[in-house]
């Protein structure tokens, strides 16, 4: 929702309207809470200053001030140095199994979230000599480089980075649905991987794409994933926000203890 949407949104919900009760800031805290909570204001998405929305509606800037200081005392808003004032992007942390190979589609479905990628970059073309050992490809076979921002509920939660050989996709498949899903209908499921996690902090530009500060923390996990008969079919470097995810793994006593 851009600014001059906000604006006619707040002004048709009639923030002076006498059958609404209590001062004028709990009336436009209120409003704008139920355009948080209805989605039409996105995780992320700023807010006017409080001197151009007290012009915009007709209010004293005390009343936009006290109404914003509410909301960011809820954990609403969001102020960021130097920036303005924005929706929250805090997120519910999530618990990941570290022994579950699924793909982020189907676990946020499972957890009754709505997936969605954006593709940020999608090329065919051959493979580095790193990816070629790692893939068991020749230097000549094309790979899929398959870059997206992962989405639940409209909020970013991780940039995928994907490299899958064309021959177990085909030229058209992988894009904004389950990559996963593409190879399972290409007759290619993965059935195990190897993860590696490690502690990171985020550029500016990945920070920018998941709406988060520079430097704030994340989780870098490469995964490699193998069919039935050990072939590599998926090599994937994910950069997951630190603020949403706790990785978790079932530990079993080994016998010489």
């Amino acid at each position: 929702m851009d600014r001059t949407s906000l604006i006619a949104e707040l002004n048709g919900r009639g923030l002076r309207n006498a059958a609404l009760t209590g001062p004028l800031y709990k009336r436009l805290a209120q409003t704008l809470t139920g355009l948080i909570q209805e989605g039409l204001l996105k995780p992320g998405t700023a807010l006017p200053g409080e001197r151009d929305l007290a012009e915009a509606l007709k209010l004293g800037r005390v009343t936009v001030r006290t109404a914003y200081r509410d909301l960011m005392a809820s954990g609403a808003l969001e102020s960021r140095h130097g920036s303005g004032t924005f929706v929250s992007s805090k997120v519910e942390r999530m618990e990941q199994s570290l022994w579950r190979l699924s793909s982020f589609s189907a676990d946020m479905r499972s957890r009754g979230r709505q997936p969605a990628a954006k593709i940020l970059s999608r090329t065919v073309n051959t493979p580095s000599p790193d990816e070629s050992f790692l893939l068991g490809l020749g230097g000549d076979e094309p790979v899929l480089r398959l870059d997206r921002l992962r989405l639940a509920d409209g909020l970013p939660l991780a940039i995928e980075r994907a490299v899958v050989p064309i021959k177990f996709l085909g030229d058209d498949a992988g894009g904004e649905g389950s990559l996963y899903d593409a190879l399972t209908a290409n007759g290619h499921r993965p059935v195990r991987a190897l993860q590696r996690l490690t502690a990171v902090t985020l550029d500016p530009s990945s920070a920018a794409i998941l709406n988060v500060d520079a430097g704030a923390p994340a989780l870098l996990i490469e995964r490699v994933s193998r069919l039935e008969d050990q072939r590599v079919v998926e090599y994937t470097r994910s950069h997951y926000r630190g603020d949403a995810y706790d990785f978790v793994a079932e530990l079993r006593i080994g016998d010489d203890l």
